[in-house]
C-alpha cells in the first residue's frame, strides 16, 4: 500500500480522498491555490503545498508545480479526483515518468477511450451495442456527409470532451452546417481540438451508467446502474442507485457489456461506463469515463463497498477478491451548488454565515464547507452532495424531503437546496418516469 498520496484536486472529492486515506494508513498531501488557502482539505491533509494562483491554470492543471510538490513532499502516489487532470494521459504519463504512481488507468486507455470515436469503434469491437454514428470528422464538410449517411435527428459532438461543450442537436438538414461549425468553434475553445463525431439522436433516453473497478491482475467487478437522466445542459443534477427504469434482466446485461468492455482493453482502476438506453429498454454504450465519478457515492450506499478505498488498493497492486455484489435499498443524490434556479441558475457564491448539515438514519452529506468560508469565485459551483438511502425508492425520496429541509447554508449567497426541494414534489420525479431530456423541457418551465 502507498505510504504517501498528493491529491491533485480540492473542494469535496479532495476531502473525500482524505478520509479514505487515513482510514487505510495513508498520509496525505493537500495541493491548493491561493484562492483556497483556507479551503477544508487543505485542513484535513497531513501536509499541504501551495502550487500557484487562483485560475486553474495557474494552480490545479499546472502540472509541473504538481510533480514538484509531489517530490517535495515525497508522495509515492498522485489521486486526481474528477475534473481537472483526472483524464489526462499527457499528465499520467509525466507521473509515470517521474516514478510517482497514477491512481488510475494507463495514460494509453486514458488516450484511447478519451476519444469517443475511438472508444465507440473499441466497444464495437467488443460487442458493445453502440449508438449507430461516424468517425472522427475534422471538417464541416467531413461532417455534413456523415450526417446525410446517418439522417435527422443526431447530434453532433466534440470528438475529444464532454460535459455538453462542443455539442448540438441537428433536426433539420438545414440548420446543419452552422451547427456543426458552432460545435467545432465550441470544442477547439473547451478542448484544444475542434474534431467532432456524427451520432444518430436516441429520442426520449435514459443516461444509466454501469460503475466498474478493475485490478492489475485482469479481475473486474461491476456494481449496479446508476440513474443520471436528470440533467440540464448535459450536466446531472440529481442521481440515484438503482433506476427506477432498469430490471433485473436489463441490469445482469448493462454489467455484462461493461464487464466486457473493461477486460476487452484491459482496464485498471475505477471508471463508469455509460449507456443510453431507449424507451424499449435497448442500450447504446456512449462512453466511458476513467476517473471516478463525482455521483459514485449513491453506488458506495447501496453496495456497502467504498469505491475510493478500492481504487487505492487496485492501484497499489492489490488483488481484489470481492464476493458478488448486491445491491440493498435505494439511494439519491442531490449536488448542492451555489446557484439561483430561478434566475437560469446563475452562479450566486459568498461568504457562509450558518451552515447546518441533516443528519439521521440514512443521511450523509460529503461536501468542504464550514461556517465562515468564502466560496471562491474562480472554481464550479458544486458546494457539496447530499446522499440518502432508504429500503425503497419511496422512502428514500421522503427522507430526501426531510434532510433538504434541514439543510441550512446561509449568508450573501444562493444555493439549489429550494429547487431540489420543489423537484421532489413534482410527478415525474414521484413515479420515476422521466428522460434526459425531461427536466429542461418540462420540469423546469413548470417550476417558473
Amino acid at each position: 500500500m502507498f505510504k504517501k498520496i498528493l491529491i491533485a484536486n480540492r473542494g469535496e472529492i479532495a476531502v473525500r480522498i482524505i478520509r479514505s486515506c487515513r482510514e487505510l494508513g495513508i498520509k496525505t498531501v493537500a495541493v491548493y491555490s491561493t484562492a483556497d488557502k483556507d479551503s477544508l482539505h487543505v485542513y484535513l491533509a497531513d501536509e499541504s503545498v501551495c502550487i500557484g494562483g487562483p485560475q486553474p491554470q495557474q494552480s490545479y492543471l499546472n502540472i509541473p508545480a504538481i510533480i514538484a510538490a509531489a517530490e517535495l513532499s515525497g508522495a509515492d502516489a498522485i489521486h486526481p479526483g474528477y475534473g481537472f487532470l483526472s483524464e489526462n494521459p499527457g499528465f499520467a504519463e509525466i507521473c509515470n515518468a517521474c516514478g510517482i504512481k497514477f491512481i488510475g488507468p494507463s495514460p494509453e486507455t486514458m488516450l484511447v477511450m478519451g476519444d469517443k470515436a475511438k472508444a465507440r469503434k473499441i466497444a464495437r469491437e467488443a460487442g458493445v451495442p453502440v449508438v449507430p454514428g461516424s468517425g472522427v470528422c475534422r471538417s464541416v464538410q467531413e461532417a455534413l456527409k456523415a450526417l446525410k449517411e446517418i439522417g435527422v435527428p443526431a447530434l453532433v459532438k466534440a470528438a475529444r470532451g464532454g460535459g455538453g461543450r462542443g455539442m448540438r442537436l441537428i433536426t433539420s438538414f438545414e440548420e446543419a452546417e452552422t451547427l456543426i461549425a458552432t460545435a467545432m468553434a465550441e470544442a477547439e475553445a473547451a478542448f484544444g481540438n475542434g474534431e467532432v463525431y456524427v451520432e444518430k439522436f436516441i429520442e426520449e433516453p435514459r443516461h444509466i451508467e454501469i460503475q466498474v473497478i478493475a485490478d492489475s491482475y485482469g479481475n473486474v467487478y461491476t456494481f449496479g446502474e446508476r440513474e443520471c437522466s436528470l440533467q440540464r445542459r448535459h450536466q446531472k443534477v440529481v442521481e440515484e442507485a438503482p433506476s427506477p427504469f432498469v430490471d433485473e434482466g436489463l441490469r445482469k446485461e448493462l454489467s455484462k457489456a461493461a464487464k466486457r468492455l473493461a477486460e476487452y482493453i484491459n482496464y485498471e482502476g475505477a471508471g463508469t461506463v455509460e449507456f443510453l438506453v431507449d424507451k424499449d429498454k435497448n442500450f447504446y454504450f456512449i462512453e466511458m469515463n476513467t476517473r471516478i465519478q463525482v455521483e459514485h457515492p449513491v453506488t458506495e450506499m447501496v453496495t456497502g463497498k467504498d469505491l475510493i478505498a478500492l481504487q487505492l488498493k487496485a492501484a497499489s497492486g492489490d488483488k481484489l477478491d470481492l464476493n458478488q455484489v448486491k445491491l440493498e435499498g435505494h439511494a439519491i443524490e442531490f449536488r448542492v451548488t451555489c446557484e439561483d434556479y430561478k434566475e437560469n441558475f446563475k452562479p450566486v457564491p459568498g461568504k457562509i454565515e450558518k451552515l447546518l448539515f441533516p443528519g439521521g438514519f440514512g443521511v450523509r452529506v460529503d461536501t468542504h464547507l464550514y461556517e465562515g468560508y468564502r466560496i471562491p469565485v474562480y472554481y464550479d459551483s458544486l458546494l457539496g452532495k447530499l446522499i440518502v438511502w432508504g429500503e425503497t425508492r419511496e422512502e428514500a425520496v421522503s427522507r430526501g424531503k426531510r434532510a433538504l429541509s434541514e439543510f441550512v447554508i446561509e449568508g450573501n449567497l444562493k444555493t439549489t437546496i429550494p429547487f431540489h426541494l420543489k423537484l421532489l414534489e413534482t410527478e415525474q420525479f414521484v413515479q420515476g418516469n422521466f428522460n434526459t431530456r425531461t427536466l429542461e423541457e418540462e420540469i423546469l418551465p413548470s417550476l417558473e
